[in-house]
This record gives structure tokens, sequence and C-alpha cells, in this order.
């Protein structure tokens, strides 16, 4: 009777509708293929022309504004920055209700196809954090992934099944399937995400951050997870990796893995930047402008070191193999001292 209870409950996700649009920017909103409307934040150069834009998704949980530190910092540079509300989060539909890795990588394309129609001449770039970086490395991987330049992936979410402990996976499978609409809060778990703690207290007020998460919705983010991850080995072409050894969200036994799996017999192979004194939130960090110079540096030239980077990473000391993974697979770097 127990297990036809628990297998009579099932995650509930609400996907894309058809496709009835053309996907479009109209002033703070992103119109995707299905119709709907995304609140949508840019930060644009004053006085000048922009030479290249990006594309930026937030994490689980959060929404656009997690890009307005960077987004002034580069506009400022010529570089111009779009960020969007994914579908269930924010002020998107459907607040706190996982829409499925399929419908967030159907609006990432619509994101693109939006940019690259406002700016057909300019190079355009992907940037994603955690949750974010997932969805980037999944839609990459499609049969006809989205026409970008490069990609920058922040401390991506690969902490997937293969990366958890067995008694994580089989706690989660039978809460999604007895309880799925019930609630998860962050509290007591002692993970601290950033240095920046005024900025963290400001998250923590935020009526727009979500603080207690659906279980069906971290069954869905378990589930993008392990797309990403086997969507590594697949990802070919400019792409930079962001990662802070002092990051508890995402284990470096996880982000090891996926290194080790990266292509490395191409001509162009993905870079690694380790940061040691970094968190999860890199570009939010205290020192986060040594990850934004990092970036616009990628930007101007995807093929030169990292400014504030030198020889080769050596990984977190997790013993997962992190440094022969790095030097294998990467172009890998890391920053000598955070607060340089």
């Amino acid at each position: 009777m127990i297990a036809l209870l628990i297998a009579a409950c099932a995650p509930l996700q609400l996907p894309a509708g058809p496709s009835v649009a053309k996907p479009a920017i109209v002033a703070d909103r992103l119109v995707v293929a299905d119709g709907v409307s995304l609140p949508l934040r840019s930060w644009q150069p004053i006085g000048c022309s922009p030479r290249a834009v990006i594309v930026a998704l937030h994490g689980f949980n959060d929404y656009s504004s997690f890009f307005d530190g960077i987004g002034h910092w580069l506009a400022d540079r010529g570089i111009a920055s779009y960020a969007y509300d994914q579908r269930g989060f924010g002020a998107a539909p459907n607040r706190g209700v996982w829409p499925g890795s399929a419908a967030l990588i159907g609006d990432l394309r619509a994101a693109v196809d939006a940019a690259r129609a406002r700016y057909p001449e300019l190079p355009i770039f992907l940037f994603g954090e955690s949750m974010g970086a997932a969805v980037v490395m999944t839609a990459l991987t499609e049969p006809d992934p989205p026409p970008v330049t490069g990609e920058i992936l922040s401390a991506p979410a690969v902490w997937g099944r293969r990366s958890m402990p067995w008694y994580q996976t089989t706690a989660l499978w039978l809460a999604v399937h007895a309880v799925p609409d019930g609630t998860l809060t962050g509290r007591g778990l002692g993970i601290r995400a950033s240095d920046n703690i005024e900025m963290l207290q400001a998250l923590g007020r935020d009526p727009l951050v979500i603080k207690s998460t659906r279980i069906d919705a971290i069954w869905g983010l378990v589930n993008l997870m392990d797309e990403a991850m086997a969507a590594s080995s697949a990802l070919d072409g400019s792409v930079l990796i962001l990662y802070g050894e002092r990051d508890e969200v995402i284990p470096p036994a996880a982000i090891a893995q996926m290194v080790s799996r990266l292509p490395h017999e191409t001509a162009n192979r993905p870079r690694v930047v380790l940061y040691p004194d970094g968190y999860h939130m890199l570009t939010r960090d205290l020192n986060a402008e040594v990850v934004w110079r990092d970036i616009a540096a990628y930007i101007d030239t995807a093929t030169t070191p990292s400014p504030s980077s030198v020889g080769f990473c050596p990984g977190p000391n997790d013993g997962a193999n992190f440094s022969d993974a790095c030097s294998q697979r990467t172009v890998c770097a890391i920053v000598p001292t955070w607060h340089s």
C-alpha cells in the first residue's frame, strides 16, 4: 500500500507550450517562443555602441539581479549584458515550480535569438552561474546549439547523482514521490555561498529570492545537473570555466569529474581558472573584480592567459585528481592570490 501511495505521487513540472511567437526583447521583457514574457534586465554602455553582448543566466532560486554588479562594470568597458528571470524563478511565471530542462534550454535559445536580432554583427557570449551554467552546458550540446561566440561557466552545477552518496539520492527519490510539494530550506546546513556577508543578507531580505524550495524542484535540478555532467564530454569550442576552491555548494570532486570528461583533442580546449579564496558566488564575492577582469579578458581574446593567472592549477586537495584532469584536458590557470 505504501509503495502504491508513493508511486501515485509524481513531481510537478510545468513545461513550455507550443511555439506561437518570435523571440524578442520588448522593453524590460524577454518574449520567448511560447509567448511567455520573462522579466529582463540589461546593462548598456553609455556614450558608445557595444562591442560584445552577454546573455546571463542566474542560479537556482536566484533571479536576474545577480548580474547587476558585473553588468555595470562590463558596460563601462563597452560590453552590453542581458539577464532574465528563468521560468519558475524571480518574477517569472509559475514561481517555485520546476519547468523542466527543455523549457529552460528553449528560453535560452530564445534569448540568444533575440539578442542576435538586435545585434546581428556583434559577438554574443553566454554566462551561466551554477544552475544557469548547467542550462548553458546542456543547450550547447543539443543537436542545434544556439549560435554564440563563447561561454563562461561560473561554478557550474554538475553535482549530479554520480557524485552524490547513495543515501542522498535514495532520500530524494523517496521524498519526491511521497511529498513532491513539500518544501525545504537551507537553514542549518551551514553552507556559506560567499564571503560578501552584506550581499548575502540583502538576498535574504529580497522577496524575489526563493527561500523555501519544493522538493520536486530540487529533483528537477538534480536531473539537470545529471544532464550537464553528461554534456561536459561534448563541450567543445571557446569555453571559460571558473571555480572557487572555497565553494561549499558544488563539491570539488564533482568539478574534477566534469573537467576529466572535457574534450581535450581539439584546437580550442576549454579553459579553467581556479580561485583559491573564491566562493560559489564568484562574481559577487568581496574581491569579485578579479573575476570580472578575467571575464573581460576572455571576451577580448579567448586564447590568452587570464590577467590574474599564472601556471597550471594544482586544484582542491580533495583526492579527486583535479590537477591531472586539469592539466591534461584544459588550458588551466590558478589565481595566485585573491586579494592581489
